[in-house]
């Protein structure tokens, strides 16, 4: 296996894995016009690249079966009053070793036939390898001839177009084949058959006009050859277009990398660029809604009421169904906002339903301590501040007495009971003030306790039931994105242009793997 086998298999495999992990969030048509390429892209790297299929394609009239007859050098394919009978492949091959290849095209045996230059003495050496394959009309009124064309199309490695300068603007053409084949340019040439037809004064215009409908269709760099199977005028150079194209070893792997490519732009039309959003900032905007829905604050403030008072029971009411329906709704519309309806559909079946989180968040606050008991110290503060109100009272009392006389008191001890009462009761305040301050203190902390508790909890919900199920959704969405890009080609084969211009198979193999880019000037414009 070459080094270019080995890539494009290991792209072929990253394009399967990014397809089965996408799974049916992919579009139906997408996905099933990204299996067919993986399945024929798979078939033909089984085959090998040694061999180069290139098939003539065209309308009715356009000539291709005399075209492929006069490349083979044999009267071999239908043409005239035959042609519109039969939806059967012609095949010519110049090698021994193609019946495997010629089989997966379901080229019939009788309708093939191998080439050498024994028949007539023709060195055919240039062109060893290759499999031309003549096909049925596209434009055939039998739909059998066109399904033919269109189960072929994808599997060949270089595709001639052979129009007729009368219809080369048919947009049975245009639009049915050439705008869909935008990327494959490098493995694409148009041939203006039938110019015998045309005066030599028109020609160079009707090849640019061919050009320009061809920019127009998307195709750049596309080459428009004029050849006529009748005179012979122009096969010389469109053979040796063929030989060069099989000269250059990676025309079959060119297509093959183009079809991949094709397939992983489409899959990355389904995966869009990272989502704008964080999910940090999702999570605390939620985590805040849902603590407002479940009344988290007032409970606390009753948590904190009752340790000032000494006396409450708080609990928590039943959350709010319709905020936390309206919480979900908003979660998907950030975090899906940026993904194509398949992965959003995917998104809302993977984050739990409003109900499944109303009842989680219920049975997290649940498990919230509302605790309401008092300060330790308060038994012992209290106690202090009336044992010391008693003796204030008593000690004043009977400082008064003795002040009065009633109690036969010296005057220095009714002064120093004075001064014990006074003390007493400024003790018996500061006791009470103190457990009061204690008691606020103590409610102030439990409430935020029970606020940073009950959003720990309702964090935990929300992560559990909205972030990791979103946050692994978008990790497979990057990874299908990751994978559909690295199956992507990062280098661009030219298109063929004809007579000694195209690159050489030590060009190309420096460009497949990115060895001195800057050596190779860019190919020349398409000649007409």
């Amino acid at each position: 296996m070459t080094s270019h086998d080995a890539q494009l298999r290991a792209r072929t495999q990253d394009l399967r894995q990014a397809l089965d992990l996408a799974g049916d969030r992919l579009d139906p048509d997408v996905a099933d016009t990204v299996a067919t390429a993986i399945a024929g892209v798979s078939e033909r790297l089984a085959l090998g690249v040694d061999h180069t299929v290139v098939a003539l394609a065209g309308g009715t009239g356009s000539g291709k079966s005399s075209l492929f007859n006069r490349l083979t050098r044999l009267d071999f394919a239908d043409v005239g009053a035959k042609r519109p009978t039969t939806a059967r492949i012609t095949a010519c091959a110049w090698s021994e070793d193609a019946t495997s290849l010629l089989d997966w095209l379901e080229v019939d045996h009788e309708r093939r036939i191998t080439r050498g230059g024994e028949l007539d003495g023709v060195n055919e050496e240039a062109i060893s390898g290759l499999v031309l394959l003549d096909l049925p009309d596209h434009d055939s009124i039998e739909p059998a001839h066109r399904e033919v064309v269109d189960r072929v199309l994808p599997l060949v490695d270089v595709l001639v177009w052979v129009v007729d300068p009368q219809k080369y603007a048919d947009d049975a053409l245009h639009s049915g084949y050439l705008r869909k084949s935008v990327g494959l340019e490098a493995s694409m040439v148009v041939v203006l058959n039938q110019i015998d037809t045309v005066p030599p004064t028109r020609r160079d215009t009707l090849a640019g006009d061919m050009s320009r409908l061809l920019q127009e269709d998307g195709l750049s760099g596309v080459f428009v050859a004029m050849v006529s199977a009748k005179t012979g005028e122009g096969l010389d150079e469109l053979r040796e277009l063929l030989e060069q194209a099989v000269a250059r070893r990676s025309v079959s792997a060119s297509r093959v990398a183009g079809e991949l490519d094709r397939a992983g732009e489409l899959l990355l039309s389904q995966t869009p660029g990272d989502v704008p959003w964080s999910m940090s900032a999702a999570v605390e905007q939620e985590v805040r809604s849902l603590g407002e829905a479940a009344g988290l604050a007032a409970v606390a403030g009753q948590v904190s009421a009752a340790v000032r008072n000494g006396y409450g029971r708080p609990e928590f009411s039943p959350v709010q169904g319709d905020a936390v329906t309206l919480s979900r709704g908003r979660w998907l519309a950030r975090a899906g906002r940026s993904l194509r309806p398949g992965w959003r559909r995917s998104l809302e079946e993977s984050v739990a339903s409003a109900d499944t989180i109303i009842a989680r968040t219920t049975a997290a606050l649940a498990k919230v301590s509302l605790d309401t008991r008092g300060p330790t110290s308060a038994r012992a503060t209290r106690t202090t501040a009336f044992v010391a109100l008693a003796v204030g009272i008593v000690t004043g009392a009977v400082s008064i007495l003795g002040s009065l006389g009633t109690l036969d008191l010296d005057d220095g001890l009714t002064t120093a009971l004075a001064i014990v009462a006074a003390v007493s009761v400024v003790v018996a305040v500061g006791s009470f003030l103190a457990g009061v301050q204690i008691r606020r203190t103590l409610a102030r902390r439990r409430e935020q306790a029970v606020v940073a508790s009950g959003l720990g909890a309702i964090e935990r919900v929300v992560q559990e039931n909205l972030a990791r199920p979103t946050q692994a959704l978008l990790d497979e969405h990057r990874q299908v994105r990751e994978l559909a890009q690295s199956a992507r080609d990062t280098t661009k084969v030219a298109p063929l242009t004809g007579a000694v211009r195209l690159p050489t198979a030590a060009d190309l193999e420096s460009l497949s793997t990115g060895e001195d880019h800057g050596r190779h000037s860019a190919p020349p414009s398409p000649a007409p």
